[in-house]
């Protein structure tokens, strides 16, 4: 008898070797299902892993989809791919192939963010390099949940996402987004500066939405302090600062030149028709906008006006402001003759 049961379990041995070796096989053997040249892989946010053996097949990166399904079965934890655009290697087998995936670091992207941006130009340049879709990232950034995170007190990051060249992974989230970018300005704005801004008698909200100010008059950086100063003079003597580019945000839209009937508008962000600063930031300052504002040159400015030439002409008074007004003009006309 127990040599009829030692044979009896001899082809079962057998064949569960024959399993396992061809369980192995579709697991482990290079090229059994892969292609042999390089293909790429996009894999957006929400996509589950049967959307990417989908489109493994379609661009043929798979031969067939159920070797690689089976992988991920026996293997659960390869379920989860990061989004991201993959370069996939050349005759892999299936199990690298899902691992490559899995654990593979997501490509990164360098962006660039001018000084100046609103919200809205912000969201159309990671809209158009990022997984990122630009009304999702607006939401992000009027988010009230992660705008207490990041200490903000203000109705949105506006003004908080600090111009620069940044590297993002390209399947970053909004919320990853605005909160690097918010980030950077956290970084920048140290304690001493605080202590600065403090003494100043500037909240941050006060700060940033000044310096904001100050970075939509004038892209030259000698001449932002001045610039500073002139706000901070026309605030002390509780002036209207009437500064233009807070009607260019009041009016919405892309910028275009103001005429008379728009410094009506009727808008708290308009400072033609309001004392003091706007609601908030009207675009995110760079940093020397805001080293301007907390270490403005000390002037008794309370005007100024384009030179018609790049910069401003400076005064203290009404009277030799008009003077100024009239050289600008002049100016003006010489460049259209």
């Amino acid at each position: 008898m127990a040599s009829k049961k030692t044979s009896r379990r001899k082809p079962l041995k057998a064949g569960l070797t024959i399993m396992a070796l061809a369980l192995a096989c579709f697991l482990f053997l290079p090229g059994l299902n892969t292609a042999s040249r390089t293909t790429r892989l996009t894999v957006h946010k929400k996509m589950g892993v049967s959307a990417i053996l989908d489109e493994l097949y379609r661009n043929g990166t798979i031969h067939s989809k159920w070797p690689a399904l089976l992988t991920v079965t026996i293997i659960p934890r390869l379920h989860h791919i990061k989004p991201g655009r993959y370069t996939v290697p050349p005759g892999m087998s299936n199990f690298m192939l899902m691992y490559y995936l899995h654990a593979h670091r997501q490509d990164e992207v360098r962006l660039t963010f001018p000084e100046g941006l609103d919200l809205r130009k912000v969201a159309r340049i990671l809209s158009r390099n990022l997984d990122i879709d630009s009304t999702e990232f607006m939401e992000a950034a009027f988010n009230p949940y992660l705008l207490r995170k990041y200490g903000i007190t203000a109705k949105s990051a506006e003004g908080y996402l600090l111009p620069g060249t940044y590297d993002f992974a390209w399947g970053s989230t909004p919320e990853e987004a605005t909160g690097f970018l918010i980030g950077r300005f956290r970084h920048f704005y140290t304690d001493s500066l605080k202590n600065v801004a403090a003494k100043r008698g500037l909240s941050e909200t006060s700060l940033v939405t000044l310096a904001s100010i100050v970075e939509a008059e004038t892209p030259l950086d000698p001449e932002k302090n001045f610039v500073a100063s002139v706000y901070l003079n026309r605030l002390k003597k509780n002036m209207r600062l009437q500064a233009d580019p807070t009607v260019q945000y009041a009016l919405g839209g892309e910028a275009r030149r103001l005429y008379y009937k728009d410094l009506a508008a009727d808008s708290p962000y308009n400072t033609y028709r309001h004392k003091g600063l706007p609601p908030g930031p009207i675009c995110n300052p760079g940093a020397a906008s805001l080293l301007a504002v907390l270490k403005p040159a000390d002037t008794s400015y309370l005007y100024f006006v384009a030179t018609g030439k790049g910069g401003h002409y400076f005064a203290t008074s009404l009277t030799e402001h008009q003077a100024n007004i009239k050289k600008y003009k002049s100016a003006l006309r010489d460049t259209l003759r």
